[in-house]
């Protein structure tokens, strides 16, 4: 097949032209497919915590909502090589380079693999030590522990599944990764019931339920890719690492892993102060903080939007269509994430309900949908930034304004404001002081980067 082929050929109902016609709309028809996929992501851990807090108590509730940060900070270095895969995919076809795009896709399966066995281990040797340090209540660690131990035994499957739908998301396609995840929704909330309230398994049953749905979820997605078209295909006796390509991603994926790891750190520090507050601070910041996932996965389809649609247009050398790439993005992820915010925080008695009846678990939840949740839109302004400068191959620079600007400030108001000025909600304002201060140094590294081009 001739480069020329895979420029003209008309892209699958599923696929998106980056390169042609209308942004905007094709923006939208990229990034909320991806937004509801993170969502229903996210939503395996959501149905646990329902689960759990209505059917075994605050106690489990805390012990599965506390390992959120810590799979945020063990898997990050990962995602953030699958975010460098997408780039690097999307600007050799916006170079119509087929040699390249098969050498990428073939490095990245490769390197699912790898990256799965690793966290696999990685996960069940350091799950008791990471949440001791964390500082989780007695009551709570061992429960924490086996529901950690669990989930990550299913990584190899995780990994596959995010580094396949890097793939498909390359060329425009959010929708099948979308309905993959509607299916794998059904399967785990049907196992959560099954588990929790017929064997009786508790937080063991709700890992156990998470793993299958991603087991299923990892098997779809590489069907998919075995049956793609070419240059896109998955050919399993051609999985191996180029280097080349490799050190492509890794330029790219390493300094937003590093970001996403250190970003996780700094929450893990703030996770450990709101342990202090007993398990009831700790199910209610749980509680709350699914809502925050939801709005920030919008942040995160246009996150992706960005990034394909920048490398592809920056590969082939479109300018004018990167800068209005950029504003689209930005504007169109604000306004849904602080629209979505205020709803939830409007009603948040009725929201946290779904997750927990208990009058402090509501009372700690609020707080932080009050403080954190409603000002969540602000973080845009770094997000898009940062990954329109990765999407024009400049990764570390985003990198070091956002460890500077929100993960150093957090450790720096756990360890120095927080024991002068005590208080729950004293400790939750670093959330938005902290996205204010990265986004005025993220998005001016963007207007540096992009006056350095003439065509603007």
């Amino acid at each position: 097949m001739s480069d020329t082929t895979i420029a003209s050929k008309k892209p699958k109902s599923n696929e998106i032209d980056m390169l042609n016609g209308p942004l905007f709309k094709n923006i939208l028809f990229f990034a909320l497919p991806l937004a509801a996929s993170s969502l229903l992501q996210e939503l395996f851990n959501s149905i646990d915590i329902a689960v759990v807090g209505h059917f075994i108590g605050s106690e489990a509730l805390a012990a599965v909502g506390s390992n959120a940060p810590v799979i945020g900070l063990l898997i990050n270095l990962f995602l953030g090589i699958s975010m460098g895969a997408c780039a690097i995919i999307s600007n050799h076809i916006g170079q119509q380079d087929h040699r390249s795009i098969c050498n990428a896709i073939n490095t990245v399966g490769m390197v699912a693999i790898i990256s799965g066995i690793f966290l696999l281990i990685l996960g069940v040797l350091v799950a008791r030590p990471i949440l001791t340090w964390m500082g989780t209540p007695p009551e709570v660690l061992d429960e924490a522990v086996k529901y950690l131990r669990i989930y990550f035994l299913a990584m190899p499957f995780i990994m596959v599944f995010n580094f396949g739908a890097a793939i498909l998301r390359s060329i425009g396609d959010t929708r099948r990764p979308l309905y993959i995840l509607v299916m794998a929704g059904i399967i785990n909330t049907l196992l959560n019931l099954l588990f929790v309230l017929v064997f009786h398994m508790g937080v063991s049953g709700v890992a156990i339920a998470t793993g299958i749905a991603n087991i299923f979820s990892a098997m779809l997605i590489v069907r998919l890719l075995l049956k793609e078209k070419e240059p896109y295909r998955l050919h399993p006796n051609r999985i191996k690492i180029n280097f080349t390509e490799l050190s492509r991603m890794l330029k790219i994926g390493v300094p937003a892993g590093i970001q996403g790891m250190i970003f996780s750190i700094s929450n893990v520090v703030v996770q450990s102060s709101i342990n202090s507050y007993g398990a009831d601070a700790i199910a209610g910041s749980a509680a709350a903080l699914n809502f925050e996932y939801y709005t920030y996965f919008i942040i995160q389809g246009f996150n992706g939007a960005a990034i394909s649609f920048i490398a592809q247009n920056y590969g082939a050398g479109k300018m004018d269509r990167v800068h209005r790439i950029f504003w689209i993005c930005m504007g169109a992820s604000a306004g849904l994430c602080a629209a979505f915010s205020w709803v939830f925080t409007w009603q948040h008695s009725f929201f946290l309900g779904f997750f927990s009846d208990m009058p402090m678990v509501q009372h700690f939840g609020s707080i932080r949908m009050h403080i954190v949740l409603a000002l969540q839109f602000i973080a845009c302004s770094y997000e898009i930034a940062g990954s329109s400068l990765r999407g024009m191959g400049k990764s570390l620079t985003p990198a070091l304004m956002t460890v500077i600007g929100t993960c150093m400030l957090r450790i720096i108001w756990v360890y120095c404001v927080s024991p002068v000025w005590r208080g729950y909600d004293v400790l939750l304002y670093v959330y938005p002081i902290s996205w204010v201060v990265t986004g005025i140094l993220v998005v001016t590294a963007y207007w540096l980067t992009i006056r350095k081009h003439p065509a603007l």
